[in-house]
């Protein structure tokens, strides 16, 4: 994959709580978890939500064991980069699908959190080159756009406005990280080293990833000092920018 040599604008930062909604345990760490060290450490509020918990990812350990392992590992994960709420909704790791189902518990999360700003992680069918996406990050991207849209209308879930759930259409855009159609980046320089101490944090899936001599600074480095070279920083995160209101 060649890197994209256009300038990257930078991130509007004048909001004050965002919502995560990503599907596994670790997709944070993959190259945004140093942008949510920067936010939390300039007060901003930021919640995780997982939608799944990673039990089909370390081919070593059945799945029970393996969820244990892995919510642990990203709630001290989060703890490292600021953020004190980490939600899972323990939906079929490696199953998820497009649909009704999904939007109703993503629409759920984000009547719960009212956030100005939803962060989720690259739900283009690659990367930017010939590597396919996997088919959780396609369906949960993809179902975040509509839950956004859905949290806001009260007819749409409405048995959650029923039962007490007030709806939200205060989501002002949903940030894509790591999409080859980024548009924007934040500046890492400062929270890098956060970033990367947040992604050892998930020790038990690296080991069973089995990625001989895999460094997890040095697979960081490489893809902040891409986006900090378009944005002119030392270091930087990548976002593709989807406004959610009309005209935008």
């Amino acid at each position: 994959m060649s890197p994209d040599p256009s300038p990257l604008a930078p991130l509007d930062e004048d909001w004050e709580r965002a919502l995560c909604l990503v599907a596994h345990p670790d997709d944070m760490e993959f190259g945004a978890a140093a942008a949510v060290a920067r936010w939390t450490g300039q007060g901003k509020s930021v919640v995780y939500c997982m939608v799944t918990s990673g039990e089909a990812g370390i081919d070593g350990l059945d799945p029970e064991t393996c969820r244990e392992v892995r919510e642990a590992e990203q709630v001290e994960s989060a703890r490292i980069v600021g953020v004190d709420v980490v939600d899972f909704l323990r939906e079929p790791d490696g199953i998820l699908e497009y649909g009704v189902a999904l939007r109703r518990r993503l629409a759920a999360v984000v009547r719960a959190h009212r956030p100005e700003i939803v962060i989720t992680g690259n739900f283009r069918d690659t990367w930017g080159g010939r590597n396919l996406n996997q088919a959780d990050h396609i369906a949960v991207g993809r179902a975040v756009l509509d839950a956004v849209r859905d949290a806001g209308n009260r007819w749409v879930f409405h048995e959650q406005v029923a039962e007490g759930a007030e709806p939200w259409g205060g989501v002002r855009a949903v940030w894509a990280f790591g999409s080859p159609q980024a548009t924007h980046a934040v500046d890492t320089t400062d929270s890098f080293d956060a970033g990367v101490a947040s992604l050892e944090a998930h020790a038990a899936y690296i080991e069973g990833l089995g990625w001989e001599n895999w460094d997890p600074r040095e697979f960081l480095e490489g893809m902040a000092r891409s986006a900090g070279s378009r944005l002119g920083t030392r270091f930087a995160a990548p976002f593709e920018v989807l406004p959610m209101g009309w005209g935008d």
